[in-house]
């Protein structure tokens, strides 16, 4: 934690630059030449570009620091951003650039962050060199590092991108009396040490998901402003068109979804029908002469005109529209029945909750939605809704409940559902109502028991991928893992299948 790395570090900094770039530039100068490049370098080429712009960008946030450092309010109109004529950093990065307000802000607070950390690092060292400086002395000036001096020193190394680095400082927040400096520093050293397996956004969901945990009091607070946020405007247009625009709360905004992907699923690749009726529906709105665009637009006026009593086999293809709220055992509440005598509902809640777990839950997630829910949402969704009680172990496997049945029975996709949180194919988003459940090689093996072990959820493209393209996905206790073909890969290296819960 001393500005000696820093030091060693620039010496090493520009020759690195160098070589990324010349490593880009024997790509190619013409979309011809990328064109020309054969299967196997192009997964190289592009990291080799993402390695140079995640150098570049670390420039690019050193500079985005330096101007609003120069721009600060105390220097007023002599300030540099007033000297060219803008009224913030962001705006006249964004005007040099070409880039969005978002990226411009971006810039600004990593380069900020970055700057913070490697002024407080050259105190310590100072400090350390300094003959009066005593134990007391010496931990004052390292309480002036900030917490998130590893997340710069990752954005200077080029290990980290910028839009990683954002996506973990926005996600984790900042200080207050509930969330201390050592417990976001906890947080955010098992972040980076995934931070190289995820993109931008999924490593905001793992840091809000954390910070989540780490201060669910506050969780309440902020349903309530996402509540207080929803609006619907309504308004008639010069042409004589009516035009919606609208905003809705995590819980609302999720049953809304589930309706349209209800109604549009066989258009947008949705899973396939194996009940004939819903399959003479599906083909039916396949060939259905409208825009998916236009068929929704029409499926809402028809919901209005019937008010909510929609014969269902005729609107949705037998599907009610659902939102599954996934809570622990212990936030259910008294009298609710627990994971071990389950009940059945017809638009049900799961329960989900690990043997040995070591503390109660405060919170609940909505299937498909990142944001939290609090323990009084919970409650008011359960007055109108059962339970349905998955189990889990300590490893956070579903606890064996096999069947004789080629097929997953409907619990049972319940049940991986809340287990692998969608698709399980690295970067794909795709929540479980858009996946089919797909048997691992082992279920051969087993006799064609159909066990939940053996099972992994998929969405349509990537198990259709997946068979078509021979990849195969292994099992190993608890741990899923993606083999690639030769042809992909001749190693055929393996490639983690985390779940996205």
């Amino acid at each position: 934690m001393c500005s000696k790395w820093y030091f060693h570090f620039m010496i090493n900094h520009a020759e690195d630059l160098r070589r990324a770039a010349d490593a880009v530039a024997l790509l190619g100068s013409s979309s011809a030449d990328y064109e020309a490049l054969p299967d196997a370098a192009l997964p190289a080429g592009q990291k080799q570009i993402a390695a140079a712009r995640r150098l570049l960008d670390t420039h690019s946030a050193w500079m985005a620091a330096t101007i609003a450092r120069r721009s600060r309010p105390e220097l007023g109109h002599s300030g540099l951003v007033a000297q060219q004529g803008f009224l913030s950093p962001e705006a006249l990065i964004q005007k040099w650039t070409g880039s969005s307000k978002g990226d411009a802000y971006k810039l600004v607070a990593v380069g900020t962050m970055m700057a913070d950390t490697e002024a407080a690092e050259k105190l310590v060292e100072a400090a350390l060199s300094s003959p009066d400086i005593d134990a007391a002395g010496m931990a004052g000036f390292v309480a002036k590092v900030p917490w998130q001096a590893p997340i710069a020193r990752a954005v200077t190394t080029g290990t980290l991108s910028v839009d990683a680095a954002e996506s973990i400082r926005a996600g984790l927040g900042q200080i207050d009396a509930a969330v201390t400096a050592e417990k976001l520093g906890a947080a955010l050293e098992t972040l980076l040490a995934e931070a190289s397996t995820l993109n931008a956004d999924e490593v905001f969901k793992r840091a809000r998901r954390m910070r989540d945990r780490l201060d669910e009091a506050g969780i309440a607070a902020r349903e309530k402003q996402a509540h207080d946020d929803r609006y619907l405007k309504v308004y008639r247009l010069s042409n004589g068109n009516v035009r919606l625009n609208g905003l809705f709360a995590p819980e609302d905004g999720e049953f809304v979804l589930s309706t349209f992907d209800s109604i549009t699923a066989p258009r947008r690749g949705g899973v396939r029908f194996v009940d004939p009726q819903r399959a003479a529906w599906a083909k039916r709105l396949q060939e259905d002469p409208r825009s998916t665009e236009q068929i929704a637009a029409d499926s809402l006026v028809q919901l209005l005109k019937i008010a909510g009593e929609a014969d269902p086999d005729r609107v949705f293809g037998g599907r009610r529209p659902a939102v599954r709220v996934i809570v622990t055992e212990k936030a259910l509440p008294a009298g609710q029945p627990k994971a071990t005598e389950p009940a059945e509902p017809a638009e049900p809640a799961d329960s989900a909750e690990p043997a040995d777990s070591a503390e109660p839950a405060a919170h609940g997630q909505i299937e498909g939605n990142p944001v939290p829910i609090s323990q009084e949402t919970i409650d008011r969704l359960l007055c109108d809704t059962g339970t349905r009680g998955i189990q889990l172990d300590a490893e956070g496997q579903i606890i064996n409940v096999g069947s004789d049945e080629r097929l997953f029975t409907e619990k049972q996709r319940a049940a991986m559902a809340v287990r692998d949180g969608g698709c399980l194919w690295v970067d794909c988003d795709r929540s479980p109502a858009w996946t089919e459940a797909h048997h691992s090689d082992e279920w051969l093996k087993n006799n064609g028991y159909t066990d939940l072990a053996d099972g992994v959820l998929l969405c349509h493209p990537h198990h259709l991928l997946l068979h078509n393209q021979h990849w195969t996905i292994l099992r190993n206790g608890t741990d899923y893992w993606r083999r690639p073909p030769i042809e992909v890969d001749p190693e055929q290296k393996l490639i983690a299948l985390p779940s996205k819960r």
